[in-house]
């Protein structure tokens, strides 16, 4: 005899993941999606951050297209972008594929690459600072021992500082590359290596024709992640130049803090922030559109 449920013991069973779940959906509403949906009307508007705000319907975007300073920490925004989607992903992978090989130790190497990820990013950026130091770093000292053309005030210099600034960012992160590209490596089946192997490949052969391909998610998934957090920059810039000299490190994030928080502009900092996060939904779109079309990533 087959007995049906009743509806009540069925509404209730698809009830307790909900109750469950409504924990974090609180969070993420009151700290994520009400502060977003905020800022979509306060970029409509010239509110100043206190007080009332009256609609402006384009003007902070009309605005934005017409500022030097914005087009300037665009432009900065995409040559960080193109430095950090090349040179630390080259270093990542170079480390990755020489520590591959090594048996012996590798928890030790993995512990050095990953240290500076971990230091706090104001703590890295002050012990460059101090580095790099105009009139007490290790420029002045090199210049004193017979080698003063590194004798540089790189960030006070408009043509060195935001490559400078990438430099020191890059110190932490390259680190972290090596580790998650080397256990995505460890991954590789090790008969892949052997085919190749007794088919004659090289070294060179070896990582193009078999690692490449089988850590692609991998690596996909962190050139993605770069170009967002990329367009995202905010705590090197501010604590080393905060976006100077004359702008010559002004990125996205900064322009939206000065705007909000030195001038009381907030409506036309929500409008900038908005642009962040629509450059950041591009990159989401590109990725999603690939993956669409069969790219494997």
């Amino acid at each position: 005899m087959i007995t049906r449920q009743s509806p009540q013991p069925r509404r209730r069973n698809r009830l307790v993941p909900w109750l469950f779940m409504a924990p974090i959906l609180t969070l993420n509403v009151v700290v994520i999606l009400g502060p977003s949906l905020a800022s979509i009307y306060y970029a409509f508007t010239d509110w100043t951050g206190m007080g009332q705000a009256r609609l402006v319907g384009l003007a902070n975007f009309a605005r934005m297209v017409s500022d030097p300073v914005y087009r300037l920490a665009l432009m900065n925004n995409l040559r960080w972008t193109a430095i950090f989607l090349t040179v630390p992903v080259f270093m990542g992978l170079l480390g990755a594929m020489l520590l591959a090989p090594i048996k012996r130790g590798q928890i030790f190497f993995r512990t050095a690459y990953f240290v500076p990820y971990v230091i706090a990013s104001v703590v890295n950026a002050q012990i460059w600072r101090c580095i790099l130091h105009p009139l007490k770093g290790i420029g002045p000292w090199l210049a004193q021992h017979g080698i003063p053309w590194l004798n540089v005030a790189w960030f006070g210099r408009e043509s060195t500082a935001l490559y400078a600034i990438a430099f020191v960012d890059n110190w932490h992160w390259w680190g972290f590359l090596v580790v998650v590209y080397l256990a995505a490596m460890q991954a590789v089946d090790p008969q892949l290596y052997e085919a190749a192997r007794l088919e004659g490949a090289n070294r060179w052969q070896e990582f193009r024709y078999v690692t490449l391909p089988g850590i692609r998610p991998t690596l996909i998934f962190t050139l993605l992640m770069t170009v967002i957090w990329s367009f995202l920059v905010f705590d090197y810039i501010y604590v080393l130049t905060e976006g100077g000299p004359a702008h010559a490190s002004e990125v996205l994030a900064t322009e939206v803090f000065n705007a909000a928080f030195g001038r009381f502009e907030a409506g036309y900092a929500a409008a900038v922030g908005l642009s962040m996060s629509l450059f950041c939904g591009l990159g989401i779109a590109i990725f999603v559109t690939l993956r669409r079309r069969g790219w494997e990533i």
